[in-house]
Formats: structure tokens, sequence, C-alpha cells
């Protein structure tokens, strides 16, 4: 991970969650609030025009103005959770270029941050549910030794798996808690969205 690919994956993360808002949006209104997509188009494209003008030293220095800017224009508490992730990145990585194992040292410290926000953990059906099974597939392949983009594409298979296993079940945490059993069938749309984000991360990498 260097700057370039910093800046480009955190473009790319706008262009994804551009063409998929209103999927999000959908999402969203069968269990939260019907904002998940227009709020995380406004952040990210904030995020992308601002990362465009920024010259940066460190790659940390990206991804801290990126959770800057989200939490500043994202509503809800996804501005807080994904703008606190992506400066836990950004605090993790105060260097010009960073080998797989440090880079899933940092996505480590950024779901540290979600979980400390948000107090959700795995099963709860939120976006945990997704960023959680990322960052171990990020891990074990940067242990093994592979390269940047196989630990991405690893990472963005597990967040899709992830994603998709939230359907059954019961939401514990946030405002589709309140739903209860009315919850289960519907795939969380914070799951839906990290899965973009890992899967923008993948793209990227594979294709610098």
């Amino acid at each position: 991970m260097d700057i370039d690919l910093a800046r480009a994956w955190v473009q790319a993360i706008a262009a994804a969650v551009g063409r998929h808002k209103d999927h999000l949006t959908q999402l969203d209104s069968a269990i939260g609030d019907a904002d998940h997509g227009t709020n995380l188009d406004r952040g990210f494209t904030a995020a992308a025009a601002v990362v465009a003008d920024l010259t940066p030293d460190t790659v940390g220095a990206v991804f801290t103005r990126t959770g800057t800017t989200l939490i500043s224009t994202i509503g809800g508490a996804s501005g807080p959770l994904y703008g606190g992730a992506f400066r836990a990145l950004g605090q993790a990585l105060d260097v010009p270029s960073a080998a797989p194992q440090a880079f899933a040292a940092a996505l480590a410290a950024g779901l540290e941050s979600i979980q400390k926000l948000g107090t959700a953990s795995p099963g709860d059906k939120t976006m945990i549910d997704a960023y959680a099974p990322a960052v171990a597939a990020f891990d074990e392949r940067a242990r093994q030794g592979t390269d940047f983009a196989a630990a991405a594409a690893a990472a963005a298979d597990a967040a899709e798996e992830g994603m998709r296993a939230t359907t059954p079940l019961q939401a514990r945490k946030g405002r589709a808690s309140y739903l209860g059993a009315r919850s289960v069938g519907h795939q969380d749309p914070g799951a839906t969205s990290t899965a973009l984000i890992f899967r923008a991360l993948a793209n990227t990498a594979a294709n610098p």
C-alpha cells in the first residue's frame, strides 16, 4: 500500500458507492432510516475530492483526511463508524508505503475503532459481519507471504460472504434492532457497504 494506491482506493470507493447508492438505500429502507446510500455517497464523494487535491507525505495522511471528511459529511452512525475506521488506518500507517502485514494491522485497528464505538460483535447484523472476516482473511494471506493484491481479493471475498450471511440474522444493534424478528430476512446495509469498500480495494490493487 503506497500513497497512490491509498488515494485510488478512496476514489474507487466513491465510484462504487455512487453506482450502488440506490441499492444501499433500498436495503436501508427495509430495516433502517432509508438514507445509507445517500449519506455514504455524499461522504465518499467529498472524501475523493479532498484526497485528489491532497499532497500527502504518507499513506496515513490520505486515510486520516478521508476519515475526518467522512465524519464531517455523513449523517447518522455511518459517519463516525467509517470515519473513525479510516482515521485509525491513518494513525497506523504513518509511512510512505506499507507491506501487507502492516496494512493488516491497520485494518485490525480500524475494526477495533468500529467495535469500540458501535459496541457490536460478529453476528449482531452490522458492518462488523463483513469487516471482521475481511480483516481475518487479509491477515491470513499476509502472514502466508502473498502479495497485496491477493490478500485484498481474499478480504473482499470474505466481506461479501459475511455480507450475505447477515440476511438470516436478527439485528441486535442499531436501528434495525428495534424491529426484532422482523429484521430477519434482510441483508444488512452496513455490511453491504463494507463489502463494497473491500471489493474496491481488491479491484484497485489488481489494477494499479
